[in-house]
């Protein structure tokens, strides 16, 4: 299985629109990969190792695919529209890695 990790870095000029994140980056997300997600979770940081420090990403989100081909075809094909979507949210470059799950 693959896992695509997407990281907003925290930072004090960071704006991000959790409402518009859930509900319609969530939703669009859904609708242009649909069965290809096997999971997926959402987590705001909220601090660090340290409970007095920020968290070093406002927002970590991860989608779980079952290939390579699988994210290939559903992801990356709709990467352009995906992309677009982030200027609705957020100021953030989001820091993306890909994972494979053992």
């Amino acid at each position: 299985m693959i896992k695509l990790t997407v990281m907003y870095p925290n930072n004090v000029d960071l704006t991000f629109d959790k409402d518009y994140y859930l509900s319609k980056h969530g939703n669009l997300i859904a609708e242009l990969l649909g069965e290809a997600i096997i999971d997926s979770d959402v987590n705001f940081g909220i601090a660090s190792a340290s409970p007095t420090e920020s968290a070093p990403y406002a927002v970590i989100a991860n989608i779980t695919f079952k290939s390579m081909e699988s994210f290939e075809k559903s992801f990356g094909a709709n990467a352009e529209t995906i992309l677009k979507d982030l200027p609705h949210f957020t100021n953030a470059e989001p820091v993306i890695q890909l994972s494979e799950i053992v």
